[in-house]
């Protein structure tokens, strides 16, 4: 490889390859602030591989300085007809030209001159300084410049793939010379860059002229040797023509440039800066590899392995601790324990021996309210501590709960890329370290788990300081320190107390859906004259569509459309269509709620233990896994039924659920500032029923038909979540016009519920979030594209987000309160469903309860009209219902 190699980038043209490519390809290519990125992302992409293969000495990046150039003064519609550069891809040109200063590479402009005549003029100075040259583009016109010292990479599809032309291979490829690609440019034209060359000469004619006489003045200094007659004519009549469009093709390889090839010296990355603009992009994939490469490099922190003999040592700790509980597996309440690491940033020790943890010592540290306590996710640690008999207290920084906060957009809980999310790449994933799939296994050598382990808990150690500060910045401590680090601690307690489930009725409800489901079954077979797979797509359409000719609502790539919106359509006109939607009602209920929560009842205690997902939804919401318990279904008695098998954990004991009415509207009418809603609340109104006089028009809530309070509930919680015209049409069965007309009285009935939801969307467009009552953030890439439907989708987020986060704030705020009030109590907090919370207690509790939890749930917050919560309680759960 030679000493000297010099890197040319066609900036425009790869700009350009690489928006095509990836933001017709990705739904989403955008950062938070709503900058479209899929150029510089592709751009990014052709740097990794192009300064790989060619480790530059130097590089330079050209672009066009603009639309007039020496070319369009020669020819006024040189390059015109042009469709406009999209403005999704005009304001990335900006930010290409950082990121090349980023990587260590200058770009140049040159009024009056395209890049291509930038790169043709250095090329032609580096060959003669000894350079080795390699250009990279999307423009095949670029291979005229072909050399012995010069190759040009062409982009073939996308950025990352490209073939590499030198003068051999285009000789071989296109039968001539580099030199000669202008002359047949000359017979031909080119209808991209708009010049005309001769009529009715195509590549073709024009290689096999040029093939024959070398060059455009050749082939007219010979002109009288053209045998065809027609070819002759329009060769003679557009020679000026022909000659023009080879001026026009050829690179200018001595433009006035004021750079020379000893100026553009290589800088290589500039780490820090390519660091904090990859965060800025959301460039996770770019940022995760800068991890890796550092994380090779990054020194090794020192641990003692912690013995039963050297306990002691721990004695030099300082008041700050932070502690890691290495689990190999999601499930924390079943994973196997891997081993811990505790310490600080000067004095780690780690272990593999999880027992060590019961040691009085180390037990009491974890337990001293002297101690501050670091971890990556408290409620893991508590649950996984707990079962190991040991007490977690005193945390101050819970790093996942933190790095969630500030966006939760971002909520991974991979600890190495939290970590590169804040700008700390010296931590492995656990992929990279145990492996994956069937080769995944932890390491048997002390020295690679504990080097894993400790730098795990280093990183949480060396990014507690500035994370608390942006979360200062964010004004969200209050959040973090009085509801989700309190409530992160409430769950791990309700999780680890689970609820029991009576598998016998579990059992015998499995027997009688079978039972159904099989008579359901066999009245679709005489329905449709023919025994068939039910769920499968394809014999259901051929069924309903072929053999019963019902009318084909929608089609698929793979043929009839059957899902539930077709079938719903279809049942007014079909029997056998209403079977169907039972049937996949009673075996998804059958299937994931019966034989699902058979298979993860602890066989210890006869219970479910459910983990709530603290930082997965973008709302503050929480969810339900391992089981599922949010999603037992409700709206259907079989569904319902499914709530009779969980019972309390004692005999003569009672479920009781308390939940809260209309939250999220009750919500929106004390943060909007709406009289009139707040006054229908606080007179105890039916909130639908007075929507739906406002808006038909009616003299009192009496007046109200069942049907009209039903349009009216719809708009009422459609107007929370932004709905359109459309979007109620479909809802309701009225149409869109209909539609229109209650959403535009709706707000004249709630002018106030108007004026937020626009003040709403302007905040997020301005700042690129929304807030909730608690300053909980959700951040809308979308809310500036220029894609329309990504923009709206987002500005219905803004509209929703501070509402429905709002009301997830104040039942995590009521479980904290509710907690501390049943302390002395037998009465235990089994689960959060929605708006909803489950308890056990004896019968003799009952009537505490009643008055208790209304009484903390109520006055959670203290919102401009009143929460309202109903309670009720019996031997199961869907008694207390």
């Amino acid at each position: 490889m030679a000493d000297k190699r010099l890197l040319l980038i066609d900036g425009n043209s790869i700009a350009f390859k690489a928006f095509y490519a990836l933001y017709q390809s990705v739904d989403r290519f955008t950062n938070q602030d709503g900058l479209h990125t899929s150029a510089i992302y592709g751009f990014n992409t052709m740097l990794d591989n192009m300064l790989s293969v060619v480790k530059p000495t130097a590089a330079l990046a050209a672009f066009d300085a603009g639309k007039t150039t020496f070319r369009t003064k020669m020819f006024k519609d040189y390059k015109s007809g042009r469709k406009q550069t999209p403005m999704e891809l005009r304001e990335q040109f900006p930010y290409i030209k950082q990121l090349l200063a980023a990587r260590g590479i200058e770009s140049y402009e040159l009024a009056n001159y395209e890049a291509d005549d930038i790169i043709g003029t250095l090329a032609k100075q580096a060959e003669a300084a000894g350079y080795e040259v390699t250009i990279v583009t999307g423009d095949r016109d670029l291979t005229q410049l072909c050399s012995d010292k010069t190759t040009v990479s062409i982009s073939k599809t996308g950025v990352s793939q490209t073939d590499h032309y030198t003068a051999d291979y285009v000789k071989q490829t296109m039968g001539i010379t580099p030199a000669q690609i202008v002359d047949v440019k000359g017979l031909q034209g080119d209808t991209s860059d708009n010049y005309p060359g001769v009529n009715k000469v195509g590549p073709k004619t024009a290689d096999k002229l040029i093939k024959q006489y070398g060059t455009i003045e050749n082939l007219y200094d010979h002109i009288d040797e053209i045998t065809a007659k027609k070819l002759k004519e329009h060769l003679v009549e557009d020679h000026e023509q022909a000659l023009l469009s080879k001026r026009l093709a050829t690179i200018d390889r001595d433009a006035p440039i004021q750079i020379k090839v000893a100026d553009l010296s290589y800088q290589g990355d500039q780490i820090e800066t390519l660091t904090a603009f990859y965060q800025k992009m959301g460039f996770r994939k770019f940022l995760s590899q800068m991890g890796s490469a550092a994380a090779e490099q990054a020194p090794t922190i020192k641990f003692t392995t912690l013995t039963e003999s050297n306990l002691d040592s721990l004695a030099k700790l300082g008041q700050a601790i932070t502690f890691y509980l290495a689990m190999d597996g999601d499930n924390y309440h079943e994973a196997p324990f891997v081993g811990f690491v505790i310490g600080e940033p000067d004095n780690w020790f780690a272990s593999r021996d999880v027992n060590l943890l019961k040691h009085p010592k180390l037990k009491a540290l974890l337990d001293d309210e002297d101690h501050q306590i670091n971890v990556f996710d408290a409620k893991r640690a508590y649950v996984g501590l707990h079962r190991l008999g040991i007490q977690l207290n005193h945390v101050d920084f819970d790093m996942l709960l933190v790095s969630y906060l500030l966006n939760t957009n971002d909520n991974s809980n991979d600890l190495s890329k939290v970590a590169s999310k804040h700008g700390y790449y010296n931590v492995q994933s656990d992929e990279a370290v145990y492996g994956k799939g069937a080769k995944r296994a932890i390491p048997e050598d002390d020295e690679v788990l504990f080097n894993h382990l400790t730098a795990k808990a280093f990183a949480i150690a060396k990014l507690k300081e500035p994370m608390f500060k942006d979360l200062t910045e964010h004004d969200q401590t209050k959040l973090y320190q009085q509801i989700e680090l309190p409530v992160a601690f409430v769950l791990a307690r309700m999780e680890i107390a689970g609820i029991t489930v009576n598998q016998d009725q579990l059992t015998e409800m499995g027997s009688k859906l079978s039972e159904r489901i099989a008579e359901v079954e066999q009245a679709i077979y005489t329905a449709a004259g023919v025994e068939f797979n039910i769920g499968s797509p394809k014999q259901l359409g051929q069924v309903l569509f072929e053999k019963l000719n019902l009318p084909v609502i929608k089609k698929t790539k793979t043929g009839y459309s059957t899902s539930v919106d077709v079938l719903e359509k279809l049942a007014p006109q079909a029997p056998i269509v209403d079977n169907i939607l039972k049937y996949r009602q009673l075996s998804k209920i059958s299937s994931t709620y019966v034989d699902g929560l058979l298979k993860v009842i602890y066989p210890s205690d006869n219970k479910v233990h459910t983990r709530y997902l603290q930082t997965l939804t973008q709302t503050g919401r929480l969810s339900s896994v391992d089981p599922n318990l949010q999603n037992i279904p409700i709206r259907t008695d079989e569904g319902r039924q499914i709530r009779r098998a969980f019972v309390p954990s004692h005999p003569g004991w009672q479920i009781f659920a308390s939940d809260y009415s209309q939250i999220e509207l009750r919500v929106l009418a004390s943060i909007s500032g709406d009289t009139n809603m707040q006054d229908e609340f606080l007179h105890n109104d039916d909130i639908h029923a007075s929507t739906a006089r406002r808006i038909f028009g009616l003299e009192s809530n009496d007046e109200v038909t069942p049907e009209l309070r039903r349009q009216a509930k719809a708009v009422n919680f459609g107007i929370v979540y932004g709905i359109s015209d459309f979007g109620l049409a479909k809802n309701t069965g009225i149409t869109r016009k209909s539609a229109q007309q209650f959403i535009d009285k709706y707000f004249a009935e709630y002018p106030k519920v108007h004026q937020y939801m626009q003040d709403s969307v302007k905040q997020a467009h301005e700042k690129g979030y929304v807030e909730t009552l608690t300053n909980r953030r959700r951040y809308l890439p979308d809310i500036n594209s220029r894609n329309f439907h990504l923009r709206s989708f987002a500005e219905r987020t803004a509209m929703n987000s501070p509402i429905q986060g709002s009301a997830a704030d104040i039942i995590k705020i009521a479980m904290i309160n509710m907690e501390k009030a049943i302390a002395g109590m037998e009465a235990k907090m089994l689960l959060q469903i929605h708006d909803e919370l489950v308890f056990e207690a004896p019968e003799s509790e009952i009537p505490v309860l009643q008055k208790l939890v209304p009484k903390i749930m109520d006055s959670a917050v203290k919102l401009h009209v009143p929460l309202k919560v109903a309670s009720h309680y019996g031997a199961t759960w869907y008694d207390a219902k």
